[in-house]
C-alpha cells in the first residue's frame, strides 16, 4: 500500500495538519459530548420513572390506589401486576390486559431499571419496583417512551455536522493565517530569483515587525550586502591583478621580439637578464596572489601559543639586513595564531622598513591594552598622511616604493593586513616624528581552542 502522496505547499500542509488535530479532537469531544448527552436523558428520565413508581408502589402497599392510575407525564406508562403476571391497575396510556415488561425484581433488589424495546424505535424506559420481599408480591411499572432524541440519530447527526462545520472553519482559519504569514516570505522568493550576480543591488522586501520572518529579511539584505562588496571587490581585484600582470608580460613580449628580430642590434645577454627579472616579479605576483587566496579561501590552520617576542628577535635575527636593526622584545608575550602567518607579516614589515630606512630601523614589542604591539619604524622619508591607507591596498606602491625596489609586487602590505585581521588583530601606520612606523596589535589569549 503506498503512503498518502505529501503536500508540496507548506500552507497546505499545515492546513492538513489543523484540518487533523481539529477532526480527532473534535471527533473524541463530540463522542464524549453525545454519549454525555444520551446519558444525562437516560438517567433525568429513569429518576423520573423511578419517583412515580415509588409514589404508586407507597400507595398500592397502602390499598390506595386507584382503578385508572393518572399519568404524570412525561410517565405516562404505568402499571400494577401481580406475582402471576396479571395487569392489576394501569394507566390510560397502559395497556390493562398486556403487562408492560415481565421484568420480576427479585426479593433482595426490589428497584431495578430496564430499556424494554418491542422494535426499532419503540423502545421504553422502565422503572420497576417489588412491593414487598413476599414471594407473591406485586409490581409497580413505571415507564417513558423513548425520547426521539435517544431513539432517532439526530443528535449523533448533529454532532458530526458540528464537527464538520468546526474543522472547516479551523482548515480555513489555517490556511488564511498561514498564507498571511508566508505572504512575506514568496514576496522575499519572488525578489530573490530576480537577483542575479551581474546585478546584487536588489534588495529583498522587509515586513514591519520584529519577527522571524522580519529578522530573515534583514539577514538576507545584510548577507546580499556583503556578497555585492565582496563581488565587487573581486571584480576590482580582478581588473588591477589583469592591468599588473599585463604590463610585465607586455614588457617580456617586446623584449624577446626585439632580441627575435634584430638579433645583431640587440644584446642577447642584457635581454636574457632583463627578461628574468621580469619573469622574477611575475613570479612574486604569482605568489602573493597564491598566498591571497588561500588566506581567504582555505579553513585556517589549528592556532598554536606563539611568544611574540621571541617570534620577533629570531625573525630579525633569521637573516642578514643591510641596515642595522634595532630590536626591544620582552618574552612572555603570548597569543594564538599562525606562526607562519606572523612570520610573514613581520618578515613583510622588515623588508619595508630596510627598503625605505636610511640608516636604521627599531622594533619594539610591548603590551598595548589587552593584547601585544609589535612597532617596526625606520628613519626613512616616511608615509604622507594622505597616503597611509592607500599602502594596504593591492597592487598599490608609491614613487619612492618603485625607485627602491623596482620588482616589488605591490601585494606584502594588503597581505600583512589580511593575516591581521584573520588574527583579530589590526595593522596600521601610526605617527611618527621621522620615517615610517608600522603597528602591528594582536589580543592576547590564555588558552588556544
Amino acid at each position: 500500500m503506498s503512503p498518502l502522496p505529501r503536500p508540496r505547499s507548506i500552507r497546505a500542509r499545515y492546513t492538513a495538519v489543523a484540518a487533523g488535530f481539529s477532526l480527532i479532537i473534535l471527533a473524541v469531544l463530540g463522542a464524549t459530548v453525545d454519549l454525555t448527552i444520551r446519558y444525562r436523558v437516560q438517567s433525568n428520565l429513569f429518576d423520573q420513572a423511578e419517583r412515580v413508581a415509588s409514589q404508586w408502589s407507597a400507595a398500592a402497599r397502602n390499598g390506595v390506589v386507584p382503578h385508572r392510575i393518572p399519568a404524570y407525564p412525561p410517565v405516562d406508562l404505568v402499571q400494577i401486576v401481580d406475582a402471576h403476571q396479571k395487569v392489576l391497575k394501569s394507566s390510560r396510556r397502559a395497556s390493562a390486559t398486556v403487562p408492560i415488561s415481565r421484568l420480576r425484581p427479585p426479593p433482595d433488589d426490589r428497584f431495578q431499571r430496564r430499556e424494554e424495546c418491542e422494535g426499532p424505535g419503540r423502545c421504553v424506559l422502565l422503572e420497576a419496583i417489588r412491593l414487598t420481599p413476599d414471594a407473591d408480591a406485586g409490581v409497580v411499572y413505571a415507564g417513558i417512551r423513548e425520547p426521539d432524541l435517544l431513539a432517532t440519530h439526530r443528535l449523533d447527526y448533529a454532532v458530526v455536522a458540528g464537527i464538520g462545520l468546526i474543522t472547516a472553519v479551523a482548515a480555513w482559519t489555517a490556511w488564511v493565517l498561514v498564507g498571511r504569514t508566508l505572504r512575506p516570505v514568496e514576496a522575499i522568493r519572488a525578489r530573490i530569483s530576480e537577483i542575479t550576480v551581474s546585478d546584487l543591488s536588489l534588495r529583498v522586501p522587509v515586513p514591519p515587525g520584529h519577527d522571524e520572518i522580519t529578522q530573515l529579511a534583514t539577514t538576507a539584505n545584510h548577507t546580499l550586502s556583503q556578497l555585492e562588496g565582496a563581488v565587487e571587490e573581486q571584480r576590482q581585484f580582478a581588473s588591477t591583478t589583469s592591468h599588473e600582470l599585463r604590463t610585465p608580460i607586455a614588457g617580456l613580449r617586446m623584449q624577446l621580439e626585439e632580441a627575435l628580430r634584430y638579433p645583431d642590434d640587440v644584446d642577447t645577454q642584457e635581454t636574457l637578464r632583463t627578461a628574468l627579472a621580469t619573469t622574477d616579479r611575475l613570479e612574486a605576483i604569482v605568489n602573493d596572489l597564491l598566498l591571497l587566496a588561500r588566506l581567504r579561501a582555505t579553513d585556517p590552520a589549528p592556532p598554536e601559543k606563539i611568544d611574540v617576542g621571541e617570534l620577533v628577535v629570531a625573525e630579525v635575527n633569521a637573516q642578514h639586513r643591510p641596515i642595522p636593526t634595532k630590536v626591544h622584545a620582552p618574552a612572555g608575550l603570548r597569543i594564538c595564531g599562525s606562526r607562519m602567518q606572523l612570520i610573514r607579516v613581520v618578515d613583510n614589515l622588515l623588508t619595508n622598513a630596510q627598503r625605505h630606512a636610511e640608516s636604521s630601523v627599531e622594533v619594539t614589542v610591548a603590551p598595548a591594552g589587552d593584547g601585544v604591539a609589535v612597532t617596526v619604524a625606520d628613519d626613512g622619508s616616511g608615509i604622507a598622511p594622505a597616503h597611509r591607507e592607500r599602502v594596504f591596498e593591492r597592487f598599490v606602491r608609491l614613487d619612492d616604493g618603485r625607485r627602491r625596489d623596482p620588482g616589488g609586487s605591490g601585494l606584502g602590505l594588503a597581505i600583512s593586513r589580511d593575516i591581521a585581521r584573520a588574527h583579530h588583530g589590526t595593522l596600521r601606520v601610526a605617527d611618527s616624528q621621522r620615517g615610517a612606523k608600522f603597528v602591528l596589535w594582536l589580543p592576547l589569549m590564555d588558552s588556544c581552542r
